[in-house]
Order: structure tokens, then sequence, then C-alpha cells
């Protein structure tokens, strides 16, 4: 794998630089991928447009900062807007359709629709949405990491008292995802 490029979006808040940590993780420290995260930070950290990226490849990364998305989620209307145009024709987008409707145009790309927020509910809260998206993008990058990387970074990156939600969100996001689209 030469790079392959992740951004993930939303509002501050939404745990949007901590699904970036865990896919970080994942990818380096238990993969074994040189990879890189970047967050936005500042104002937009908390409430507004947030953004957490990730570049990981096999070799040296020359470029810390998402070029072209080959997968790009996202969790709100704003960063949506913001972000789109900076998706590689034939990317795949993972949006909340709660959150998010699709623009003209977005037949150039694979959409996932998932109901990150709903699924959170199921478990126990909204703020369990990341852990749905990560298990939700767990089928879509399966050939370049591991799920047990994936559940290991989720781990050791959220509270020991939310580990198991944290964890049964992740496997609602996964399950969500395999039932609905041919993966």
């Amino acid at each position: 794998m030469d790079r392959f490029e992740i951004r993930i979006a939303g509002f501050g808040g939404q745990g949007i630089v901590t699904i970036g940590r865990i896919l970080g993780a994942a990818f380096t420290v238990l993969d074994g991928y040189n990879s890189v995260n970047t967050q936005s930070y500042g104002p937009e950290s908390r409430g507004g447009a947030c953004r957490s990226e990730v570049v990981v490849s096999e070799g040296e990364i020359n470029y810390p900062y998402v070029r072209k998305a080959d997968i790009f989620v996202s969790l709100s209307q704003l960063s949506f807007d913001t972000y789109i145009k900076e998706v590689k024709e034939g990317g795949k987008l993972l949006i909340d359709p709660r959150a998010v409707k699709l623009k003209p145009g977005c037949d150039l790309y694979e959409v996932f629709k998932i109901p990150a927020m709903e699924l959170a509910y199921d478990v126990g809260s909204v703020k369990y949405q990341n852990s749905v998206i990560l298990g939700a993008l767990y089928p879509l990058i399966k050939n370049i990491v591991k799920e047990s990387s994936l559940r290991q970074a989720l781990s050791e990156n959220v509270p020991e008292k939310t580990k198991a939600v944290n964890l049964k969100a992740f496997e609602k996001g996964k399950e969500y995802i395999q039932t609905h689209y041919d993966l």
C-alpha cells in the first residue's frame, strides 16, 4: 500500500479526534504501518467544524495531511460541505443521514449511510457514536487493519469504565454496515 487517506469530520465534541487517534494507533503501533494523525485545533475544536486525518502507508510519509481522501466520514452538514471537495472520485463516504444531506455530484462516490446517533442511543448514549463509526469503518479498511487491532486501540483510548459499552457500540456499527451493504 503506497498511501491511504482517511478524513473524519464533524462538530467538536463528537469524538472525531478520538477516532483518528484510535485509527493511528491501530495502523502504526499494532499493525506496523507508518501513519500520521493530524487534527484541527483552536476555536473549531468545540462546536465548529472539527476534523481528524489519518494517512497510512507501508513506506515513508512525506506529507502528513490528506490531499484527496480515500474515505471521508462526516457527522455534520458543515463538515460535509467544507470537505467533500477533497475526496477522491470513487472514494467512500460514510455519513449519518440524520446529520448530513448529500449534494448533487455525490454519485461520484460510494456512499454508506450509518445512523450513528440512533445506534449509539441503542447502547446507552449519543456519546458513543464515534465507536459506532469506528465499527462501521472497519469493513471498509479491513484489508489494511486487523479488527483485533482496532478493538485493542479502542480499549486503550477510552476510560476503563466505558470500555464494554464502547466495544458494544463498535460491534453495532460493524453489524449495521455489514447487514445493509454488500461488504
